[in-house]
């Protein structure tokens, strides 16, 4: 039933996902991919990408822009997306390699209506940048025009709403620097744990093995109709 389910996964997002994106990178696992939203053109998602969704938690990305305007959105490559995060362009969205998005986390490069004229179904724009490394916490948005430099961490609930330095932590509505990161420890990114990819899957075949060693079909059935403790 696992291999099942990972085969349904590839051949959705095969079939569904990938004609939606102008690049859509090698490597990359979705968690239930039929929850993911993608609106507009064009939109990149890079290499060896880790994608979650539940149902109640759908995953984003959205280009709406003025027709005159081409917007985008670009995401590097090895970059995790949580349930529930949502990317919304109307100018240009750029995040870099090595990225985490927590749940709910929200990025968007527009007001998307005018303080006075509420017909106006943009408002103010302006591209935002994020680079490597980052960490977007739980619930935080990133709002127009916004650069958040290499390494940094935003703090969770927070709202972002100028520029944070790379290798500092930020918290808070609207978000401050709170501490520098020493940067004369070595970082360990998303991009070393997928160094060696073939490597990496073994290790993942192996503990979904050890994990569902004692499980069984009619097990499985049961315990979707007669749920029990632990189940």
């Amino acid at each position: 039933m696992k291999k099942f389910d990972l085969l349904l996964r590839d051949w959705y997002v095969e079939h569904f996902l990938r004609p939606q994106f102008r690049h859509l990178g090698k490597g990359g696992t979705f968690m239930k991919p039929w929850h993911i939203q993608v609106f507009g053109w064009p939109i990149d998602l890079g290499d060896y990408a880790n994608v979650i969704t539940t149902s109640d938690h759908k995953v984003r990305l959205t280009i709406w822009s003025e027709k005159d305007k081409q917007a985008s959105i670009s995401i590097g490559n090895y970059c995790l997306i949580c349930p529930g995060v949502r990317i919304s362009a109307a100018t240009s969205i750029s995040i870099g390699d090595s990225c985490m998005m927590a749940s709910s986390a929200y990025i968007t490069d527009a007001d998307w209506h005018g303080i006075h004229d509420r017909t106006d179904y943009i408002g103010k724009t302006a591209p935002i940048s994020i680079g490597n490394n980052v960490w977007i916490g739980d619930s935080a948005i990133v709002c127009k025009g916004v650069t958040i430099g290499d390494n940094s961490i935003i703090g969770a609930g927070s709202v972002v709403t100028r520029d944070i330095p790379e290798n500092t932590v930020a918290v808070g509505n609207p978000a401050v620097v709170i501490r520098k990161i020493d940067t004369d420890l070595p970082f360990k990114t998303r991009a070393d744990w997928f160094s060696d990819p073939e490597k990496l899957a073994l290790n993942i075949d192996e503990i979904d093995r050890d994990m569902l060693r004692d499980n069984t079909f009619i097990g499985w059935i049961r315990s979707l109709v007669f749920p029990a403790k632990g189940c």
